[in-house]
């Protein structure tokens, strides 16, 4: 009786730690859908801070890398990969948005190699040199210090501390704006409570130091970001689209 008890447990403990690996392979990318859908439905991307993007592609590509130097959990590798190509959802969306909204023919791009119109490039191709530019620029950085020790570590805790300021862009540009309107606040919610779920995580798993940092930090800017919708409001109402 108590080894079936045993495996029993057993298998129940398998079965939600498969269910958390599921959730932190894709929950990332949930906060976006309901941001993508508002921007889709009110055609303008102006709300949303496409500088979140480059946070976290920035973030996902150099933990790909860290993970190559230091391997962690599966999970949070494939984790990157997916959150990456939401980014890139995101971004060739609001090209989109912006291409069609345009009333000056001006464009920037990334080989005008101005530095005032870095990530305000007006097509999706410009996004997609950089990132390849960027992760050609930390393959051969890493390959090249691969067997140091302190550069691998370095390069977790650069990962870790660009995603832990995922938040940051919104929350200036809210500040800016004076207004969070075009922001989807369900975005946020999910940002927090996916925040809250992954600290857990890599708490329970006891995975390196700086994923349990960024975590903590990535919370109180969630937390910031929902007092400016409370101080801020949007109009006469509060927008959950």
């Amino acid at each position: 009786m108590e080894q079936g008890s045993e495996e029993n447990m057993e298998s129940s403990w398998t079965l939600l730690s498969g269910l958390a690996s599921g959730v932190m392979v894709f929950g990332g990318a949930l906060p976006y859908i309901p941001q993508y859908q508002d921007i889709q439905r009110t055609n303008n991307a102006e709300g949303f801070s496409t500088r979140v993007c480059l946070v976290l592609l920035v973030a996902n590509i150099l933990r790909i890398f860290f993970w190559i130097g230091k391997q962690f959990e599966l999970p949070l590798l494939l984790q990157s990969v997916v959150m990456i190509l939401t980014m890139l959802a995101m971004l060739h969306l609001c090209c989109s948005i912006q291409s069609s909204n345009r009333v000056s023919s001006k464009q920037h791009h990334i080989t005008d190699l101005d530095l005032r119109y870095f990530w305000s490039w007006g097509s999706f191709e410009d996004y997609l040199i950089f990132c390849f530019a960027f992760t050609l620029l930390c393959a051969f950085i890493t390959f090249l210090f691969l067997d140091w020790v302190l550069f691998v570590e370095a390069l977790g805790s650069l990962a870790v501390m660009f995603e832990a300021m995922l938040g940051m862009p919104q929350l200036l540009q809210n500040y800016n704006n004076r207004s969070t309107r075009g922001m989807s606040v369900k975005m946020v919610l999910l940002w927090t409570a996916g925040d809250i779920f992954k600290t857990t995580y890599f708490v329970i798993n006891e995975s390196p130091t700086q994923f349990v940092v960024c975590g903590a930090v990535q919370i109180l800017i969630d937390v910031a970001i929902l007092l400016q919708v409370g101080y801020y409001g949007q109009d006469t109402r509060i927008k959950l689209g």
